[in-house]
């Protein structure tokens, strides 16, 4: 393999996996981000969906982001006739965010961020190798 295209899919596969963590991060900040009105919709936890895409330039398929889109699960209930989101029954709709689903996320994209890197750091010594070879 081409070390150019080496370091070209281990920077896509940082680029977003990187994406994927700004988009945990915000849903852990907002796992308790309800509505300001009666009976109006919390914060949606966000998802990342990923696609292969063809590098014409380098001949090889990258991984990009495809969406960013809102989790469509059920809103839970929480019981606060105080709360000023409190509905006619004195419930407020939670955000369907799971702080240890995103944790667990977290870890991964982590996981696969340092991969990615461990691959560019690799191929970046091969790289330097081979220039101190044709000196």
């Amino acid at each position: 393999m081409d070390l150019e295209k080496a370091l070209a899919i281990s920077a896509a596969g940082m680029g977003v996996q990187g994406t994927r963590l700004r988009v945990i991060a915000e849903n852990l900040a907002n796992t308790q981000t309800t509505g300001s009105t009666p009976g109006a919709d919390p914060y949606r936890r966000k998802t990342v969906t990923f696609a292969n895409e063809m590098n014409r330039a380098l001949g090889t398929e990258t991984v990009t982001v495809h969406s960013i889109d809102a989790d469509q699960s059920d809103l839970p209930l929480h019981y606060d006739p105080s709360h000023p989101a409190a509905d006619s029954n004195g419930y407020v709709k939670m955000p369907n965010v799971n702080s240890f689903v995103e944790i667990m996320d977290m870890r991964d994209a982590q996981r696969s961020y340092e991969a990615n890197l461990n691959v560019m750091a690799s191929t970046r010594s091969m790289l330097s190798r081979t220039i101190e070879m044709l000196k």
